[in-house]
């Protein structure tokens, strides 16, 4: 690292620190020239995502547009904007551990599966513009769907 005083490079660390809630490491430095200390800051660089839309298009990884989306479906809902928040951060980690080229369904069905922990009503609304319902009966299998997964299961007493 270049000394900001004398532009020598080379220096010693001498203290270490996290810095950020963890997203960055903090670094005190001693030049071995004239002796000057400075601060430097060690972040991690991620490397960008892309989605891969139905159309062949790539567009960047936008969190945001998941947050606007969860959003939308929660509207009216007891849902309030710092778990929109959370939920919509959980969805885009857990996407940066598939890798950087994502496709719209990988995405798509992230989302549905926080929703169905989180509101029943938020998903099927999400669920209804996702997959594009048509009818009455795109609802009743949606829900048929997520009453079988979320319902416990029962054991007959008289076995």
């Amino acid at each position: 690292m270049r000394c900001p005083a004398c532009a020598h490079l080379d220096d010693k660390v001498v203290d270490s620190r996290q810095s950020d809630d963890g997203e960055a490491i903090r670094r005190r430095r001693e030049c071995l020239a004239c002796g000057s200390r400075f601060t430097t800051f060690e972040r991690l660089e991620l490397v960008p995502m892309v989605v891969v839309k139905r159309s062949g298009d790539r567009v960047p990884f936008e969190q945001q547009k998941i947050t606007e989306g969860i959003a939308a479906a929660a509207k009216g809902r007891p849902i309030d904007e710092e778990t929109i928040l959370l939920t919509a951060a959980a969805i885009a980690e857990e996407l940066r551990l598939v890798g950087p080229d994502l496709t719209s369904e990988q995405v798509g069905f992230a989302v549905l599966e926080h929703l169905r922990e989180l509101d029943h009503v938020a998903y099927m609304r999400f669920a209804s513009v996702y997959k594009g319902f048509d009818d009455a009966a795109d609802f009743q299998r949606e829900i048929t769907l997520l009453t079988k997964a979320t319902e416990p299961k029962r054991h007959d007493s008289r076995a």
